[in-house]
């Protein structure tokens, strides 16, 4: 199900307005999140910014998708006056970026976009908690609050997947 070719095919240009497009509609996302309620537990968010990185996998090459995950995360950072969180936010976008890639291209079509969104969350909230670990120098932080954003990035990456599965076909009719 990768779209990756028919991208292939535009110029530098069109991809260069292609990618600023994705990175432009992630930073709204985010933004637009930050108006939503607080979840009862701190650091759980929807990650609706992932519904762009998961798409971008699906449409660019490796290092495109890669700089727009990086680009995204810093001018989010910049814009919310967040960067306190950048580290958190770039160590578990980039961890969660490796693994979807991964398996996008491992699995090929063994695996849905749904569960590879899942996978993803929860490897983003993985990252996240590595540098909770260095940070704080204690595992049991850590230890302790995985389950809880175990459970929020299966219910998030469903919601994230199921969404990416729902918009691909409208962007692919771009290329065509």
């Amino acid at each position: 199900m990768l779209y990756h070719n028919k991208i292939t095919k535009l110029t530098k240009v069109q991809k260069m307005v292609f990618i600023s497009m994705l990175i432009a509609f992630a930073l709204v996302l985010s933004y637009f999140e930050t108006y939503l309620p607080v979840l009862p537990y701190p650091g759980v968010k929807l990650g609706l910014a992932n519904i762009i990185t998961l798409t971008s996998l699906y449409f660019l090459g490796f290092r495109e998708a890669l700089v727009l995950v990086i680009l995204r995360v810093t001018l989010n950072s910049f814009f919310t006056g967040s960067f306190i969180t950048i580290w958190y936010s770039l160590s578990g976008g980039i961890l969660s970026f490796l693994v979807m890639y991964l398996l996008i291209h491992i699995s090929r079509d063994k695996m849905s976009t749904t569960g590879i969104s899942i996978l993803g969350a929860v490897s983003h909230n993985i990252g996240q908690l590595i540098v909770v670990m260095i940070t704080t120098e204690n595992i049991n932080v850590a230890a302790a609050y995985f389950p809880i954003l175990a459970v929020s990035g299966i219910i998030t990456g469903i919601l994230i997947g199921m969404t990416v599965n729902y918009i691909m076909p409208y962007i692919n009719r771009i290329f065509n």
